[in-house]
């Protein structure tokens, strides 16, 4: 389990066997950027998945679309190596959408060469897998109509600014509602009247990335930390690093490198069906025990609420990781999607930890962390007055201690002695931190 409350981002560990293609993309991003870049490479990887199911460990079954991912860095610290990344991955998308626009150039010389009195041709079914970051929001859903209509495809968007979801969505209003149905693959939610006739009402398979700096990231979501939207997108975090005067080098992307990659890619598009994963449900099972145990020692509920969702954020990326291994789980695999959960929360409590205790959004606060573990607050042996105290410090109601201290007794984090009257970490709980 990693600590999520420390200043210092959890470590990734070693991409060994299984994670060869994310080791391979990796190589390409300068090593400063390559933790918080690593987390960003999956939704565009997960376009790639169509007319595949996977089930998760609460027995539904779950696309590969959905994904969303945000980076955060401050200016002039690398986000643009993202970009350069995504395209490369995004190459075959990129050919299919020139072929596609080509049919749509065409139609459109057709009708207008066409007399005002003359019968016009049906627009051609044009779906656009990775359309321009600056779409609008009519344009969004047509588009979703088409994929739709072309194999139930996942569209994918990488918005180099947060604030091109306003755009995409219909308004800042709108955001929270549309990031929640591409999330549950919901549909649309209503029918459309167009000069064209009434729209459809598609399922929006989407997968996105966004890149910010902390500043426009806390003024975006500030009213999104509390109705379930801010939980559904993974964050990686880049903290500012001290002046090195080294120039970070970006990849060369060389010809060797495209066919590997191009590999990984045909098995992501080849994969179909349904399918089990018994040691990544495994693991989402354990993982859930853990965000369990930090939320209960941080007595924190939306601490809880987030790590679910992260859960399942990282059991998405573990099924790619499952396609590009070609259908085979390996211990590394499974490591990664732990470290992916912790790097989720961890972000998330360095950007806007403040702001999930009721803080506000002025950037001199961003880095404050939010929920912390009160155990490793309190002295190694102490009284319930102590932990009262400590409630109070964090703004949490005196009272709820009994309720806590009952809680950790139950998870075998404490033990309390009637002859002293004082509670004591157990030395499971001191041995249970790395």
């Amino acid at each position: 389990m990693y600590d999520i409350t420390k200043t210092t981002a959890p470590k990734m560990p070693a991409l060994g066997k299984g994670t060869e293609c994310i080791k391979l993309i990796a190589s390409q991003i300068s090593p400063d950027m390559r933790e918080a870049v690593v987390p960003m490479i999956f939704p565009a990887l997960g376009a790639y998945v169509s007319g595949s199911e996977f089930q998760y460990a609460d027995l539904t079954w779950k696309e590969i679309c959905g994904q969303m991912a945000h980076l955060i860095a401050d200016s002039g610290m690398g986000k643009g190596q993202l970009t350069v990344c995504i395209e490369t991955i995004m190459r075959k998308f990129r050919q299919h959408d020139e072929d596609e626009l080509q049919k749509l150039v065409a139609w459109q010389k057709i009708v207008k060469s066409k007399g005002a009195n003359k019968e016009k041709p049906t627009r051609p079914d044009v779906a656009f897998f990775f359309p321009p970051s600056d779409v609008t929001n009519p344009a969004f859903l047509q588009n979703a109509m088409a994929c739709e209509i072309c194999g139930e495809h996942t569209q994918y968007y990488n918005m180099t600014e947060i604030e091109m979801a306003d755009r995409m969505c219909g308004g800042h209003r709108q955001v929270s509602q549309t990031i929640r149905n591409i999330y549950d693959r919901q549909r649309a939610g209503a029918l459309r009247a167009t000069a064209d006739g009434v729209t459809g009402n598609p399922i929006l398979r989407a997968n996105l990335t966004f890149s910010s700096t902390p500043f426009s990231a806390r003024k975006f979501y500030k009213s999104e930390l509390y109705v379930g939207t801010f939980g559904r997108i993974v964050f990686s975090y880049k903290a500012r690093q001290e002046r090195s005067g080294r120039i970070p080098r970006h990849g060369k992307y060389e010809e060797s490198f495209l066919e590997m990659l191009d590999e990984y890619i045909t098995r992501l598009e080849a994969c179909k069906g349904r399918f089990i994963i018994p040691q990544l449900n495994k693991l989402a099972d354990k993982l859930a025990q853990d965000m369990a145990t930090i939320a209960d020692l941080a007595d924190d509920d939306v601490l809880w609420d987030m790590g679910k969702r992260a859960i399942v954020s990282a059991w998405k990326n573990g099924c790619i990781l499952y396609i590009l291994n070609g259908q085979c789980w390996t211990r590394a695999m499974g490591d990664l999607v732990e470290w992916l959960v912790y790097h989720d929360l961890w972000s998330k409590m360095q950007v806007f930890g403040d702001m999930l205790k009721g803080g506000d959004t002025s950037t001199s606060e961003a880095g404050k962390t939010g929920p912390k573990n009160m155990l490793d607050d309190l002295r190694d042996t102490f009284n319930e007055a102590e932990l009262e105290a400590l409630r109070v410090s964090a703004d949490k109601p005196k009272e709820g201690a009994k309720r806590q201290l009952r809680v950790w007794l139950s998870r075998g984090f404490i033990e309390y002695s009637a002859q002293t009257g004082l509670y004591s970490k157990t030395q499971v709980y001191l041995n249970r931190k790395r």
